[in-house]
């Protein structure tokens, strides 16, 4: 037979001809996506060179991951290879997007050697909706800054927002499990709603003496550069600092402000929302607000 004609290709030399097994070209060809030109006198399937060119597309087309649906779409002329070509990018994207979420919470399980239930819960708030992760947000706004009695911080707050991108990286990802857990937590909400308290400027009187702290980051600058030299809190260079820094303010107001923030945990929380937004955050500086702390309780003692 393939003496009469030389052209023609059973199934089993186009499996030759293209390196693939029968058994796919058989699949293939049932589905229509590779159907033979022909049958011989005995029923075998007989195919020809454009068939050959046809299973290179075939293949192609399924390397990409399109379903064999949408590659006879292509072949039949019912659609083309660009309009499929651009509906997998978007499911892909989304594919993507969500095995980013899932590295993420595996990571964040792995370094925390969290429980079922804990990995159950990270889960789920690593997949929330940006109307669930603005409610969560919006809810600890109202918690923590609710109320407060100060034109400024009502502005700065209508407008804060910690919002998780379509994209986000591994690292945003990981940030907002943390975030979201860390901002429902009740305990969490009320030591920083009296953070808030102690540096909101009360109507009729100046700003607060230890709300500095918390914006000045040339404080921390100036601390670090002293723990690097090695002074102590309690040596005669802090009591200088102490001076430079806050003049004749009352420290033990700007004590009770540091303390509240540290107990707080507002350091962590700040650098929490600076990774989610992906920006480069300043360093920790828990430490160095720890040395200030023990700096003025040191010279409130003396």
């Amino acid at each position: 037979m393939d003496d009469e004609q030389p052209d023609v290709l059973t199934i089993g030399r186009l499996a030759h001809r293209t390196g693939l097994p029968v058994r796919t070209l058989r699949f293939w060809s049932d589905e229509g996506a590779v159907p033979p030109v022909a049958r011989s006198a005995g029923g075998y399937r007989l195919y020809d060179a454009e068939s050959v060119a046809r299973v290179e597309l075939v293949r192609t087309l399924r390397e990409l991951g399109l379903g064999l649906d949408d590659v006879c779409r292509v072949l039949s002329g019912r659609t083309t290879v660009a309009e499929v070509a651009d509906a997998h990018v978007t499911a892909l994207d989304a594919q993507i997007r969500s095995l980013k979420v899932s590295r993420a919470v595996l990571s964040t399980v792995a370094k925390r050697g969290s429980t079922v239930e804990e990995t159950t819960l990270m889960n789920r708030l690593a997949r929330l909706s940006a109307a669930e992760r603005k409610q969560i947000i919006d809810e600890f706004k109202e918690d923590v800054f609710g109320g407060l009695d100060d034109p400024r911080l009502r502005d700065r707050i209508r407008t804060y927002s910690i919002e998780l991108p379509d994209d986000p990286t591994p690292e945003q990802a990981d940030a907002w499990i943390e975030l979201a857990e860390l901002v429902r937590d009740p305990g969490f909400r009320a030591r920083l709603r009296t953070w808030t308290e102690l540096n909101t400027p009360v109507p009729g009187q100046g700003h607060p003496p230890g709300a500095s702290i918390w914006w000045a980051r040339q404080i921390v600058q100036t601390v670090a550069e002293i723990r690097k030299g090695g002074g102590p809190p309690e040596g005669p260079a802090a009591a200088e600092v102490l001076s430079e820094l806050f003049g004749d303010a009352d420290r033990v107001a700007v004590l009770r402000s540091l303390e509240a923030g540290i107990e707080a945990g507002a350091e962590h929380y700040r650098r929490l929302v600076a990774r989610v937004r992906g920006q480069d955050s300043s360093p920790d500086a828990t430490e160095e607000l720890e040395w200030l702390a023990r700096a003025l309780r040191a010279a409130d003692q003396t």
